[in-house]
């Protein structure tokens, strides 16, 4: 887990596992390589922000640090960087190596954070702020490069007020897609971009619908892809109307215990998080019937019945079924005062809504 630190004292570093898993052991080696193969061509710590969120009191700041050129991947606030101006294809963003333990400094207002990245580079901390809620930002900065340009970091500070969010998976839920699972990742991370992807009928109508009737409410998308693609993904959801919301991803690769990360233990933790850091919000689930989104949503309306509003899942064709693998098995028996719908688009999903009483009338 990164390490945070008071303001002004020097970062407190993880401690290192004397008995990290091989896979890991080789990972980092490969990282290494890599890092320093790209510092000989030219290339420096650069920092790429991703979408965090907090409460008035705290704030998560995600983000990752590469080795990569200057200018190449990011840029400072109000500029853009040339590989989002070029347009870039999904491998792209595997290209630029990871730092290990990177030290970066965090800048809310006039207080100054020092935080360590983990392994892969990836920055996810929770740090003390005092915001007003809405869109904020924070600066972040590579600690080990003095002269590079702060970048800029947006945060959306829950209103604590907000009673109602929606949580939302990304592949097959709002982007439709037509490939065999087992090349579904591969394809949409190293080849598309996100000029290529399809987004769901029906469904930026209906996420818009359902943030302007629960204003202050936050959004969040929750999946299985990595964090080399949060950048493609926040650039679809935009392109596509959806609502801004912070992307909840994960580091792909092996962990200090085993060879492969867990998708569906991701999403069991990451909504567990979210029901501990805002314990009075009711979430609307939106997933999919092709991969596992209704036995974990079942699982957390059993176990967390007063955080969830209602449940809706996409229905696959049976086209997209076949290339997902098959339908999930069902559910099983979630609460029952807590409404499951089913529909193939956000039409649909909103139709529904509206006969339960969970989205009015549209006229």
């Amino acid at each position: 887990m990164p390490s945070t630190s008071v303001p002004g004292l020097p970062a407190v570093k993880r401690t290192k596992d004397q008995a990290m898993h091989i896979g890991a052991r080789l990972e980092d080696r490969i990282h290494s390589y890599r890092m320093n193969a790209a510092r000989k061509h030219g290339g420096v710590q650069t920092v790429l922000s991703f979408t965090g969120y907090g409460s008035t009191s705290w704030v998560r700041v995600l983000g990752r640090v590469v080795v990569a050129k200057p200018g190449k991947l990011s840029a400072p606030s109000g500029g853009s960087a040339q590989a989002l101006r070029d347009g870039v294809r999904g491998w792209r963003n595997f290209i630029s190596p990871p730092v290990n333990d990177a030290v970066v400094c965090i800048e809310v207002g006039e207080e100054k954070h020092l935080v360590t990245a983990d392994r892969g580079g990836v920055i996810d901390v929770v740090i003390p702020v005092s915001l007003a809620p809405g869109w904020q930002s924070v600066t972040l900065r590579p600690e080990a490069e003095p002269d590079a340009a702060s970048v800029a970091s947006p945060v959306y500070i829950v209103d604590p007020a907000a009673k109602t969010g929606v949580i939302s998976d990304i592949d097959d839920t709002i982007m439709v897609t037509a490939l065999p699972r087992p090349l579904l990742a591969a394809w949409n991370t190293f080849v598309l971009d996100e000029h290529a992807r399809t987004p769901t009928p029906g469904m930026a109508v209906l996420m818009d619908r359902l943030v302007r009737e629960n204003d202050g409410g936050p959004v969040f998308y929750l999946s299985t892809g990595a964090w080399n693609v949060a950048s493609t993904l926040t650039r679809f959801i935009t392109r596509n109307l959806y609502p801004a919301g912070p992307l909840l991803l994960t580091d792909w690769g092996p962990t200090r215990d085993r060879w492969f990360r867990s998708g569906p233990e991701h999403k069991r933790t990451q909504l567990e998080r979210l029901a501990r850091e805002f314990p009075d919000i009711s979430w609307l689930l939106i997933g999919d019937n092709g991969q596992h989104d209704e036995a974990i949503y079942a699982d957390f309306s059993r176990t967390h019945p007063g955080n969830v509003r209602a449940v809706a899942i996409r229905e696959l064709s049976p086209s997209e079924a076949v290339l997902a693998g098959g339908r999930s098995s069902g559910p099983g028996a979630p609460p029952r005062d807590i409404p499951w719908i089913y529909a193939p688009d956000g039409a649909g999903m909103s139709r529904q809504l509206m006969e339960k009483g969970l989205l009015p009338d549209a006229g």
